[in-house]
């Protein structure tokens, strides 16, 4: 996972912050928070994202808790993602 920030040394918590904006870019997702963080991490290590046909893996719909690939049926939860399990080992 790989984590950026413009605002906040101590990065996004899921109680203190929100997702604004989620994206698949070349084989990494990545999660824009409203403090200015940003998160990536790939989709490589999931099976059902890695396997996915790029629109579904595009098609990603944000909750206060978390992402969701509605025609994958996969949820991953901003406290998992933010711990490094995004994936299915």
């Amino acid at each position: 996972m790989t984590t950026s920030n413009s605002s906040n040394k101590n990065g996004p918590t899921t109680l203190a912050d929100r997702a604004l904006q989620a994206w698949h870019e070349r084989g990494m997702i990545f999660v824009r928070f409203a403090s200015g963080h940003e998160v990536s991490f790939p989709i490589k290590g999931n099976p059902r994202l890695e396997s996915a046909a790029k629109d579904d893996v595009c098609r990603i719909e944000i909750s206060p808790f978390g992402l969701h690939w509605p025609t994958l049926d996969e949820d991953l939860s901003f406290e998992g993602i933010l711990a490094g399990r995004y994936g299915h080992r």
